[in-house]
């Protein structure tokens, strides 16, 4: 079922989805990684590998995020265009819309969240290595501390932030996660406290290992969002919500908060 969230919302992940009944009462200390080997990355097309705190799947399992030029194991997944997003039980998607972020998928389940948004990429080289170096940059401009943690996608950012327009509020947990096709980059956000636990974390690794990125053979210029379309029923609610709240048809400003459109599975 697709639905409008109430724009005071927008900012509050999972406001309309409850709490994970496995949700921690308390942000914990993050577990120090393993100081084993990193796991093999592949390019988009599966990848064996094992976290410090389990495996996603079982170990020596194939994983994605999948290329969709490629081999696909199949599933239960949305299409949005650039990103096939799994549907998983508890699990809500959103579609998020900000002028200084663009469109963005977001999985929620109570207070934690993993936002996903997939760029164009060189065809020669990836781009998370310098993405995540940025990102630390902006973290530490914004004062806000991190450090990279070997995971089961390869080398992940863990890091602290001030909340939006609060910089001396309590730093919040927030993990970055991101990984390299062909021709695309992946990047996956977790918020609230999954960021830090582990077993709340898991759900939205599943979901991550899970997606296909349709990057096309159109020519795109490197770090350009892939961009994301609605499916045909979301778009169909989205207009009629719109034509009931301004009277007669009418279209979102895309650069406007919202409208973020949620499927409860």
């Amino acid at each position: 079922m697709f639905r409008r969230r109430r724009r005071g919302e927008a900012d509050r992940p999972g406001s309309d989805s409850g709490t994970a009944e496995d949700d921690l009462e308390e942000y914990g200390d993050p577990e120090e990684p393993d100081s084993g080997d990193e796991p093999r990355r592949g390019r988009g097309r599966g990848r064996h590998g094992r976290t410090s705190h389990g495996s996603v799947r079982e170990a020596g399992a194939e994983i994605g995020p999948w290329d969709g030029a490629g081999s696909v194991p199949p599933g239960d997944r949305m299409d949005f265009g650039s990103l096939l997003v799994p549907a998983a039980e508890g699990l809500d998607i959103q579609v998020n819309m900000a002028e200084d972020t663009g469109v963005w998928i977001a999985i929620v389940r109570g207070d934690n969240a993993l936002q996903l948004q997939a760029f164009a990429a060189p065809k020669t080289s990836g781009l998370w290595d310098e993405v995540r170096l940025e990102i630390a940059e902006e973290v530490a401009n914004a004062g806000g501390n991190s450090n990279q943690v070997q995971g089961l996608f390869g080398t992940e950012l863990h890091a602290r932030v001030s909340p939006a327009g609060h910089r001396h509020q309590q730093l919040e947990p927030v993990r970055f996660i991101g990984v390299d096709g062909p021709r695309w980059f992946l990047r996956g956000v977790i918020s609230g406290p999954a960021a830090l636990h582990p077993e709340l974390a898991r759900p939205f690794e599943e979901v991550f290992a899970d997606v296909v990125v349709v990057r096309g053979d159109h020519p795109l210029p490197p770090r350009e969002l892939l961009e994301i379309r609605l499916p045909e029923d979301a778009q169909r609610a989205l207009q009629e919500q719109l034509e009931q709240e301004t009277d007669g048809p009418g279209l979102p400003n895309p650069f406007e908060r919202g409208p973020e459109i949620t499927e409860t599975r």
